[in-house]
C-alpha cells in the first residue's frame, strides 16, 4: 500500500467517523469508490480545504431538500435560503472539525480552511486522488462524500 493510499484510507475512516458523530440519524456508508469526474453533481455542496501534513479538500454534496431534512433533524426546523446555506456550510465545518481531531488520534496533524459554498453543477480539479462515497442519511436522501490528496 503506498504512503498515499495509506493516508487516503485515513481520511476516508475519519471522515466516516465523523458524519456518524455529527448527524443525528442512522447512517448507511455505501461502498467507496474511485471519483475520476471533474465536476459534483449536487445541487448544494460544502468544500473544506484540508491543511497541514495532509494536504487535499473534503467535498461534501446533497439535494437542497436533503440539507434542510438534516437541519431539521439536528435544530428542529427546516432551513431555507440564506439560512440553509450558512447550516450547510457549519455542518460541512462540524464535520470537517471532527475529521481532524478523529485523524490527530492517528497521528495525522491537519488543519481546515474556512467552508466554501458551491451551488449548483461545480467543476473540481487539481487534485491527485480522490474517493467518492455515498452516505445515506435515514432515508431521507443520499449525501455524495468526496474525499481528495494532493502530494
Amino acid at each position: 500500500m503506498t504512503m498515499m493510499t495509506t493516508v487516503l484510507t485515513q481520511l476516508l475512516n475519519s471522515t466516516i467517523h465523523s458524519i456518524k458523530m455529527v448527524i443525528p440519524a442512522g447512517i448507511q456508508i455505501g461502498k467507496p469508490s474511485l471519483y475520476t469526474a471533474n465536476s459534483i453533481q449536487s445541487s448544494l455542496s460544502v468544500l473544506i480545504g484540508i491543511t497541514g501534513q495532509v494536504h487535499g479538500q473534503l467535498v461534501i454534496g446533497g439535494t437542497v431538500s436533503l440539507f434542510s431534512q438534516i437541519s431539521q433533524m439536528m435544530y428542529g426546523m427546516m432551513l431555507e435560503g440564506d439560512m440553509l446555506e450558512s447550516f450547510t456550510c457549519e455542518l460541512g465545518n462540524m464535520i470537517a472539525g471532527q475529521l481532524v481531531t478523529h485523524a490527530s488520534s492517528q497521528q495525522l496533524i491537519m488543519d481546515i480552511t474556512p467552508p466554501t459554498l458551491l451551488v449548483g453543477e461545480t467543476s473540481v480539479k487539481g487534485f491527485q486522488k480522490a474517493i467518492l462515497v455515498p452516505v445515506n442519511v435515514e432515508e431521507k436522501g443520499t449525501l455524495h462524500v468526496i474525499v481528495t490528496v494532493n502530494e
